[in-house]
């Protein structure tokens, strides 16, 4: 299945997991999740997220953190954005919000800027900008890797004292057993050897990355089609108007530019160098839709998924299309000024 749609995305020129994102939306819009198969469902989904921290675990090196307290300053300023002042946005929106969107969606606004930034795009946009990409591999390792407790913290203080969603002492419990522990064994594991005399499990995981990688999408795309078929029936579209979606699409747009705008000044002013300018503004500004996800499932569980998580979800096919078109106008940029240079390729 994965396979498929893999293929099918190639050729559209569309991103795999955007690509396979969209269909399960669609599925679940069509043959949504009904009767007996729910709760069979919702344990699948739950191991799934489980896997998916154990692996996030696995991979993460914990020397990578510690490694980026030599660029302190470089990585204090992108954690800053990611869990500061993204969150004041967040709540500087409160008082309007609310009365535009809606409660629910205010909710999904609001837990989008409490969420770590990507790893992945992070890196590849640094990349091709010929910004620090060895700064922003740290930094975006960091921001998960925080993410993991900063993120369910932040959401109790600020949108439980929303009064928009009640995170109980229960769905605490389930953060701890579907997120914590899982990515707390994975790091343990990590030197652990599968067989006497054979390789380690982070050994293992990076000699079989592709599967592993399917493994992140599989479950994404499987927690997006939980989501949806709960807002079906729930009846999540009959609660989303158009011009709701279309708000939220252009406050998305403004919200992604607005961050771009930021980061680089506050890096230019700060006295950072291109290339660390470069990796601020990329990793600054992104949020992560492979962890918020997932945590989002576990943590508004009872509540409607459906609609919380669409804000991240529009967000984030907004930041993938402006950061590519700027990353591209960035290699451009550098190209003219260096004709011998070539394309820097994460390996």
């Amino acid at each position: 299945m994965l396979g498929a749609i893999r293929r099918l995305s190639a050729r559209l020129n569309i991103d795999a997991l955007i690509f396979g994102i969209i269909c399960a939306v669609l599925v679940a819009i069509v043959l949504p999740a009904k009767g007996d198969f729910v709760p069979v469902l919702d344990w699948i989904v739950k191991i799934a997220i489980a896997l998916l921290f154990f692996l996030y675990g696995g991979r993460m090196h914990p020397r990578e953190a510690l490694d980026g307290l030599k660029h302190w300053r470089l990585h204090l300023t992108i954690l800053a954005f990611t869990f500061v002042v993204f969150p004041l946005i967040g709540l500087a929106l409160w008082p309007i919000a609310p009365h535009i969107i809606g409660d629910d969606l205010y909710t999904g606004v609001l837990y989008m800027c409490l969420i770590p930034s990507t790893v992945q795009s992070s890196i590849a946009f640094t990349s091709i900008a010929h910004g620090n990409v060895a700064g922003a591999i740290v930094s975006a390792s960091a921001s998960n890797l925080l993410g993991v407790f900063l993120t369910p913290l932040l959401a109790i203080a600020l949108i439980s004292s929303a009064g928009h969603v009640q995170i109980t002492g229960s769905a605490m419990l389930d953060i701890a057993l579907q997120l914590l522990v899982p990515f707390v064994l994975g790091q343990l594991l990590r030197g652990a050897r599968l067989r006497p005399g054979g390789s380690t499990y982070a050994e293992f995981l990076e000699r079989n990355a592709k599967p592993s990688k399917l493994v992140d999408r599989g479950s994404i795309i499987l927690v997006v089609y939980s989501a949806f078929s709960a807002g079906m029936r729930e009846h999540i579209w009959s609660q989303v108007k158009w011009w709701q979606i279309i708000v939220l699409a252009v406050g998305a747009i403004a919200l992604v530019m607005f961050m771009l705008w930021l980061t680089i000044r506050s890096a230019r002013l700060l006295g950072f160098d291109r290339g660390d300018s470069i990796a601020i503004q990329f990793c600054g500004t992104k949020k992560s839709l492979a962890t918020g996800l997932p945590m989002a499932t576990v943590m508004f569980a009872g509540q409607p998924v459906g609609l919380i998580v669409l804000p991240l979800m529009i967000f984030h096919q907004v930041q993938l299309m402006i950061c590519a078109a700027l990353a591209s106008k960035y290699d451009r940029e550098y190209r003219a000024e260096h004709p011998n240079a070539h394309n820097e390729e994460l390996t």
